[in-house]
């Protein structure tokens, strides 16, 4: 007869793989995980192509602020009336010294100043150091130059602003000044005592400045048409409305 024998009870099996520990054995466990590889999980570094696409897209930006630059430059120039351009080419003769077709950093100053723009040191530095060119680039100095007296600023660190630079700085300028600045600067040279107003005396003072030939009568009859206010004088504010066709 045979012998029938109870199973064996079940045991659990206690991994010695970490010492001391007794997590049972469950015949499953987590899959080996590898460590992860940070170029292949997008590391922050980036690679070759990242870094062409980067230069090629400042390269982008770059190139069309330059167009951006070059095109008001051109706009601003075509907007110049003769009168303005006479002007601007005026106030460069007068203050290039030397007559170098150059002036330095004190020329630049007092140039921009005779056309209305009184810039701070900052700005006119800025100039320079952006259109300027070291004045010991230039060669073959001219007779009127070695003649000139010596410059406010020597040595090699030297900046120089052409000619043709200096129009087209001024242009810009001038395209993006406010008119009621340029209408206020022509009513102080009426003005001159800084009555507020431009009487009888102003006009009759100016029209002799300009040859103009015209009678007591005719500059009386300027201020009483546009003396709305019966002051004897023409005002800022109405000036500013005649100029603008206000």
């Amino acid at each position: 007869m045979a012998t029938s024998h109870q199973p064996f009870p079940t045991r659990p099996y206690t991994s010695n793989l970490g010492r001391g520990s007794n997590t049972p054995f469950t015949g499953t466990q987590t899959p080996y995980a590898a460590p992860q590889n940070p170029a292949a999980a997008g590391s922050s570094n980036p690679t070759a192509q990242q870094r062409e696409a980067q230069r090629l897209e400042r390269e982008r930006l770059e190139r069309q602020e330059r167009e951006r630059r070059e095109a008001e430059e051109r706009n601003a120039l075509e907007a110049l009336s003769e009168e303005q351009r006479e002007e601007i080419n005026e106030a460069f003769s007068l203050f290039d010294l030397d007559k170098d077709s150059h002036i330095d950093y004190h020329e630049l100053k007092v140039a921009l100043k005779a056309l209305g723009f009184d810039l701070p040191k900052q700005d006119l530095v800025s100039i320079l150091q952006t259109h300027g060119i070291p004045a010991s680039s230039l060669s073959n100095p001219s007779a009127a130059q070695q003649q000139a007296q010596s410059p406010t600023f020597s040595g090699p660190s030297r900046l120089l602003l052409p000619h043709s630079t200096f129009v087209t700085i001024a242009a810009q300028r001038i395209a993006n000044r406010d008119p009621r600045e340029e209408i206020l600067r022509a009513f102080d040279l009426f003005d001159q005592e800084g009555k507020g107003r431009i009487d009888l005396q102003d006009l009759r003072r100016v029209a002799r400045e300009l040859g103009e030939g015209l009678q007591e009568e005719e500059l009386q009859a300027m201020i009483d048409e546009f003396d709305v206010r019966g002051e004897g004088g023409i005002s800022r504010e109405e000036f500013i409305g005649i100029c603008l066709g206000d």
